[in-house]
């Protein structure tokens, strides 16, 4: 059913605020605690909304009071709508990062926090002395969630395609490289096919199942490879490394550093793989958000840097090769 133009004269932005909350909180009495209503106005709504749309809304179950599938689908489709509304009439239309105060909330993984902020926070605090930035945790799987609960406002990392509130723009494509301890290994650069499975292996996907990108791809070779450890963090991998007779095959970005910082070395994969897409996720109802637009400019322009810098590093490395 659709709403006719004389409908509109029983709905109010308000009447729409009370649906949000009550699909979140799935809760008459918490709907009208976070709305500053008593319980008796908060009920009145309810069936207010119900006569409009001619649906429950909420439903009673075993596990308490739960959206209907139509009051999913409007929540889904107002919050957007909704947003942009308060913003053109409340946010202000321009964001000065010299004097403006704001704390911004980023997720990503830990290899990519490590890779990318030490650029881009030396920017932030050259230009904008008042804001601050926290960094959670946040990956492929989590990323959606996140942002629909109001846990990040922006996801640099590598991220799908995802529900069509979900906006997304793929920045770079990282290859991978492996990384070991060639003193240890007794192997240098570049690895051959029969080095890199005569080793045991590191891997890093999000879930801990021992399997990693590069693992599909050898199935196309009638080959296997041994892996000893899985984990979704980097951050003890490179000290593994130096203790332990291993090979991990990481983003390049990691590999250059480790190489740098640990002494390990970094060789090609000897295995065709396909690269990594990084990309900023944000939620459509930060559309007009000045400040964000603002923070994916500073994003945008740090991994064009560190891309170009390991471009150029790949051209050093081809150069020492063919010496």
């Amino acid at each position: 059913m659709t709403i006719g133009e004389n409908d509109f004269r029983t709905l109010d932005l308000n009447l729409l605020r009370a649906l949000q909350v009550l699909v979140r909180e799935k809760s008459v009495s918490r709907a009208a605690e976070r709305l500053f209503l008593g319980q008796p106005a908060m009920s009145g709504t309810l069936a207010r909304l119900r006569d409009i749309f001619h649906d429950e809304i909420l439903v009673r179950t075993g596990r308490g009071m739960e959206p209907t599938t139509k009051a999913l689908a409007l929540y889904s489709q107002l919050t957007p709508a909704m947003e942009q509304i308060r913003a053109t009439l409340l946010e202000q239309p321009v964001f000065d990062p010299v004097t403006q105060s704001r704390t911004f909330h980023l997720g990503m993984r830990d290899w990519v926090e490590t890779w990318l902020m030490p650029e881009l926070m030396a920017r932030v605090q050259q230009v904008a002395p008042w804001v601050r930035i926290a960094v959670r945790a946040s990956d492929a799987q989590l990323g959606p969630g996140m942002l629909e609960n109001d846990e990040m406002d922006l996801g640099v990392s590598v991220f799908a395609d995802g529900p069509p509130w979900q906006r997304r723009e793929q920045l770079a494509a990282m290859g991978y490289r492996c990384v070991y301890d060639g003193r240890r290994l007794h192997i240098g650069s570049p690895l051959t096919l029969e080095e890199y499975l005569g080793h045991p292996h590191l891997v890093t996907p999000t879930q801990t199942d021992f399997r990693g990108a590069v693992d599909d791809e050898l199935v196309g070779y009638s080959k296997r490879r041994k892996v000893i450890y899985a984990t979704s963090r980097f951050a003890a991998l490179p000290l593994i490394l130096r203790r332990a007779d291993v090979i991990a095959t990481v983003p390049e970005q990691s590999a250059r550093q480790w190489a740098e910082l640990f002494g390990l070395i970094s060789s090609p994969v000897p295995v065709r793989i396909a690269p990594l897409a990084i990309s900023m996720i944000w939620h459509a109802k930060r559309e007009g958000d000045a400040g964000l637009q603002w923070l994916r400019g500073i994003v945008r322009d740090v991994v064009e840097s560190e891309m170009g810098e390991i471009s150029w590093a790949a051209k050093k490395r081809r150069g020492r090769a063919q010496r």
